[in-house]
């Protein structure tokens, strides 16, 4: 599953979500059909499954809405563990991050 736009592209390899590039998408609705390709990945109930934050340069704030609710959802999948890889060296990153692991405690954080 991949969805590629002109300044952004997210890509699922198993149960592992790549998000590249930069999002600046308008409000909640744009970021729908991120929201169902997590959504995909999630419904195969992977033991596992990993956000692969690390090339993603911007995320706005509808953007990181959509990763907090999704983080919220998950917990009610006790069977799937959710790892998020990030990086301090992106200032939205190293900012905002950590605040999924106070939605979901069972998040296991990457931070390089």
């Amino acid at each position: 599953m991949q969805i590629k736009a002109e300044t952004y592209s997210v890509w699922t390899e198993g149960s592992d979500v790549y998000f590249d590039g930069t999002m600046r998408l308008s409000g909640t609705q744009a970021y729908q059909p991120i929201l169902e390709l997590l959504q995909e990945v999630l419904a195969e109930k992977p033991p596992s499954m990993t956000l692969d934050l690390t090339n993603l340069e911007f995320l706005n704030s509808s953007g990181i809405n959509l990763l907090a609710k999704f983080t919220i959802e998950l917990r009610k999948h006790s069977d799937t563990r959710l790892v998020v890889r990030a990086t301090s060296e992106i200032p939205w990153q190293a900012k905002s991050i950590r605040n999924l692991q106070k939605l979901h405690p069972g998040l296991t954080l990457i931070m390089t």
